[in-house]
């Protein structure tokens, strides 16, 4: 230790003697703007303004990760240490800042902070990653050059910043830039310009795109002239004008090229894709509600990367989730399907996590949905359970837990099943516990698995389940499973700015492994029920 800490002062003595061009009146600015965080602050600031998914999601974790190395630092790792600041005598008086700071020297604080920020957006965003880095950089060598810390100070800041943002993806794991894989790509007709194109447009949905004035239709027009729009207003019949839209996209199919278009939420994609499916047509789904689940992970992220797959053909395989009952009665769903709390546990979360990101957001969500809710009594593959809720996804959704964010895949013709039990002691308390803990996927109280059907049966004590966003009355059983004709559905074949295909990361490819070994399927080929 003495030898290390003899080479951080000369490395110091060396900063110190360096002579930068111009560099001393702006070095000593920049590191005093972020004091108390305000430079990250403001750049957060920024990032909102920007607009859209990926910048706001980025502020929210550069911030959260900066609480945490600032936490860290500050009140742990400082009074813990005690080293003291550096002697100004080899620093020159014009980079000496007006107030000199008072706590002690290791780590440095400010390091941290911009280590902590940058990284954060680094995971949500490279792009914006790259244009906060060598500002995060230049304060971390600042506080060498102004004299009030060692190297190690700044080293050791940037690796507790780097800690901090890695821990937050315990809890908020990033979403993946890419689509969802995809099987090789099944015949779409190429319709340029919108030629044989009928597009439902639901317009009560949602609002146009940020950043445009333009609504919806006129975007459409505008991408696709030569596409039929079925415009629905607020007072129109839904059912009747999606009937008509695809009577018409079926005519078009018969006497040339034709498929359906859908613009509009979750909601309306999902009456759109049973049409569809129904009908053998190809779907056009344009993002135009307020959310767009099923866009997200097919790879659509606006109308353009639509319009551009519509043009040349390009399409994917998607399944679709089906619950029948056994009265004959089915409901088709594209991406979720849950009885219990999950949707007043997703309406509440959705509510909140435009100001406080998606994790917390859902963190006080479930406190707030579980102080007031009831278990549900149903049998689960023949077992009598007691459920807070039960999720079934359209295909395996990552991460595990009780806030799924994406699908790796939209062809893996599996029910992705998941329990959170009432029946033990405690169950509540223990439930929002884990939670909190990011340990819900290793708790008793939970439990998940990826299966090909679901038997539901004694649903009588249940009243609604909810599907892609809507309610429907809950038959007394079920069988959830896949469909046999998968949909047709466009999408880009390659994406528009799009990043390096990455690899799944090794660890989450692991801890998925060790998951599914410790939840086999019984001999039979049924699923276990999770327990």
């Amino acid at each position: 230790m003495r030898v290390l800490g003899e080479w951080d002062r000369r490395l110091f003595t060396r900063v110190a003697a360096a002579r930068v061009p111009g560099a001393d009146p702006a070095l000593r600015r920049l590191s005093r703007s972020a004091d108390h965080g305000r430079l990250w602050l403001g750049t957060a600031a920024g990032l909102a303004l920007v607009g859209g998914r990926a910048p706001r999601r980025a502020a929210l974790r550069g911030l959260g990760s900066l609480a945490i190395a600032s936490l860290t630092v500050n009140t742990v790792v400082k009074w813990s240490t005690r080293r003291p600041r550096p002697l100004l005598e080899h620093v020159p008086s014009i980079r000496h800042l007006k107030r000199q700071p008072h706590t002690t020297s290791f780590p440095s604080g400010h390091s941290a902070s911009a280590a902590a920020f940058a990284t954060g957006v680094a995971l949500e965003s490279a792009g914006y990653g790259a244009l906060v880095a060598p500002f995060a950089a230049a304060v971390a060598f600042s506080r060498v050059y102004v004299g009030v810390h060692y190297p190690a100070d700044v080293l050791a800041g940037m690796a507790i910043g780097v800690a901090a943002a890695a821990l937050t993806c315990r809890w908020w794991p990033p979403r993946p830039a890419l689509p969802a894989r995809e099987p090789p790509p099944p015949p779409a007709p190429a319709l340029p310009g919108g030629e044989g194109l009928v597009v439902f447009v639901n317009t009560p949905a949602g609002t146009g795109a940020p950043g445009t004035p333009l609504s919806p239709v006129e975007r459409l027009r505008g991408l696709l002239p030569r596409a039929e729009l079925v415009e629905r207003g607020p007072d129109d019949d839904f059912a009747a004008l999606l009937e008509r839209a695809v009577d018409r996209a079926v005519e078009r199919a018969g006497a040339a090229r034709g498929a359906l278009g859908v613009c509009g939420g979750d909601g309306s994609v999902n009456a759109a894709a049973r049409a569809a499916t129904g009908r053998g047509l190809a779907l056009a789904v344009f993002p135009g509600g307020t959310l767009n689940h099923f866009a997200q992970d097919v790879g659509v992220r606006d109308v353009e990367d639509t319009a551009v797959a519509v043009g040349r053909g390009e399409a994917v395989a998607v399944d679709l989730g089906v619950a029948r009952s056994g009265a004959g009665h089915e409901v088709r769903f594209l991406n979720t399907f849950s009885i219990g709390l999950y949707p007043e546990l997703v309406r509440m979360r959705e509510h909140l996590e435009q100001r406080m990101g998606k994790w917390p957001a859902a963190a006080v969500a479930l406190v707030r949905v579980l102080r007031t809710a009831t278990p549900v009594e149903l049998s689960v593959n023949g077992h009598r359970r007691r459920l807070w809720l039960l999720f079934a996804g359209n295909g395996r959704y990552e991460p595990q837990g009780f806030a799924p964010a994406y699908r790796p895949r939209l062809d893996d013709g599996l029910i992705d099943l998941r329990l959170i039990d009432g029946e033990h002691r405690l169950a509540r308390t223990r439930v929002i516990v884990s939670a909190l803990a990011g340990t819900l996927g290793r708790s008793r109280v939970y439990g998940a698995e990826a299966v090909p059907w679901v038997e539901l049966a004694d649903l009588d004590g249940t009243d609604t389940l909810a599907y892609d966003g809507e309610v429907a009355p809950a038959p007394t059983g079920l069988r959830l499973e896949k469909e046999r004709r998968t949909l047709v559905v466009y999408r880009p074949s390659v994406q528009r700015n799009e990043p390096a295909r990455h690899p799944r990361p090794a660890a989450a490819t692991a801890r998925r492994r060790r998951h599914e070994r410790g939840r086999r399927l019984p001999a039979d080929g049924g699923p276990s029920a999770c327990g």
